[in-house]
């Protein structure tokens, strides 16, 4: 897909909210990182989400940045990062709910895309009252991941040394 930006990489070590119905969210911190490691049908090495299910449709989770950046604009956000949304992969130049029963090629590797990303109540907790509406229809893309490879972010990362 020419013209897709890959702008910002995710990965977080834990489940913050999967599981937390009635209780308070877990704190694992949402990391950036320059690549992920995609391993076809198993999801992102080192994401909570690796090795989740057998055949689990979200191995791999995609966000617009065209999308976050109307959100902050409604909801007169200043200053947010884009972790906020707990997706592993934030673009730019894609129609992401046009992916959804396609196979797609970022970077060589392949992709099927599966779902939307439906955003659930925790977005009023994460973000801001009012998230989950905005975000109905264009909450992401969840996508199985069919060959292996590394995607790479277009994002200055600091790694850490040692």
């Amino acid at each position: 897909m020419s013209g897709v930006e890959i702008c910002h990489l995710y990965i977080s070590p834990g489940h913050n909210f999967v599981g937390h119905h009635g209780r308070e969210p877990d704190t694992y911190p949402v990391v950036e990182v320059p690549v992920i490691e995609c391993v076809a049908g198993r999801g992102i090495r080192g994401d909570r989400y690796f090795d989740f299910k057998e055949d689990f449709k979200g191995q791999i989770t995609f966000f617009s940045l065209e999308v976050f950046d109307e959100l902050c604009g409604a909801m007169q956000l200043q200053g947010c990062s884009p972790a906020l949304m707990r997706r592993n992969v934030m673009t730019r130049g894609v129609d992401l709910n046009q992916l959804i029963g396609l196979q797609f090629e970022l970077q060589g590797v392949h992709f099927y895309g599966v779902q939307e990303c439906a955003p659930c109540y925790w977005m009023e907790r994460a973000i801001a009252p009012g998230a989950q509406e905005f975000l109905k229809g264009r909450g992401g893309l969840r996508a199985k991941i069919l060959s292996d490879g590394e995607l790479r972010s277009t994002a200055r990362v600091l790694e850490p040394i040692g």
